[in-house]
């Protein structure tokens, strides 16, 4: 029968290695009970390969991330099943941890956003602990982020924006899935085009590492896309014909510095300068000089 032995997956540091720890509940009914724990990594979506199996009389069991058998970037689960000494042929139902993805990770893990100048908090987070193992090393991974436009032939100014190139992930106490985290910023470009919805990728890789463990890692990217909205225009030319954003059409001949424009919810305004462009017929004001602020 099924005994709900319940195994979860922790991340351990042991001897300034990263261990993977699965632990399960002891039946007290049956305090003399032996468990089989098998270790698996998905290989594939919806197939697992397994990378090692013991049989303990502990509710625990260790594996290490060793870089070989088993990477940063895989998804773990362990089985355990439990059997009696004197009657090792039956065994309870196996049961199945979650999966535990052991690496770096984006979170969210996509963003659509807008144009809108707007903000977008993406934090980045390590599931394992970061090992020191020499005393000269500094406790940290540093992540190289750089983003790509996957539209790129379009020609413009990138999609997205960072608040910082790069972040470090510092050596600390694991809780609620994170071992170490850093927070960057992603802000829409404004572009001023109507090219419609763009989509981005964010990327992160880590430098200047010795550890192979680490220095094989390559996180999966952020996909982000980004919302075109409706750019406004105004005109002001020749002699001066107006054109308004909402489409309203007059003209202005006067010789003088004007306010063209003006934003009510922002520090933003358009100062255009007219000059006398016309002949002895008729006064015509012409543009000669634009500031903007």
């Amino acid at each position: 029968t099924s005994l709900s032995l319940q195994p979860t997956i922790t991340p351990e540091l042991v001897q300034a290695r990263v261990h993977l720890k699965c632990t399960y509940s002891h039946a007290p009914s049956k305090p003399h009970l032996q468990y089989v724990v098998l270790w698996s990594r998905l290989s594939s979506p919806g197939k697992r390969e397994q990378i090692h199996r013991e049989t303990t009389l502990e509710s625990f069991s260790y594996v290490e991330m060793d870089g070989t058998n088993l990477r940063l970037g895989d998804t773990v689960f362990c089985t355990v099943t439990a059997f009696t000494r004197d009657a090792p042929e039956q065994q309870s139902l196996p049961e199945d941890s979650k999966g535990f993805y052991a690496g770096i990770k984006f979170l969210p893990e996509s963003l659509q956003i807008a144009e809108d100048g707007k903000e977008h908090v993406l934090t980045v987070l390590s599931t394992v602990p970061i090992a020191c193992p020499g005393q000269d090393d500094s406790c940290k991974i540093t992540l190289q982020l750089r983003t790509e436009d996957l539209d790129s032939q379009l020609p413009g100014p990138p999609n997205i924006a960072l608040s910082a190139c790069q972040v470090d992930l510092l050596q600390g106490p694991c809780s609620e899935s994170s071992c170490a985290a850093a927070t960057v910023t992603v802000t829409a470009v404004t572009d001023f085009a109507q090219d419609g919805n763009r989509i981005s990728h964010i990327r992160a890789e880590p430098v200047g590492q010795r550890d192979l463990l680490w220095r094989a890692h390559t996180p999966k990217d952020v996909k982000v896309t980004v919302r075109d909205l409706p750019t406004g225009n105004c005109y002001s030319f020749t002699d001066p014909h107006i054109i308004t954003f909402d489409g309203w059409r007059y003209d202005n001949y006067k010789i003088g510095t004007f306010l063209l424009c003006q934003s009510v919810s922002r520090v933003f305004e358009v100062h255009v300068r007219q000059w006398d462009c016309g002949g002895h017929r008729s006064a015509t004001a012409c543009n000669c000089g634009v500031a903007a602020r």
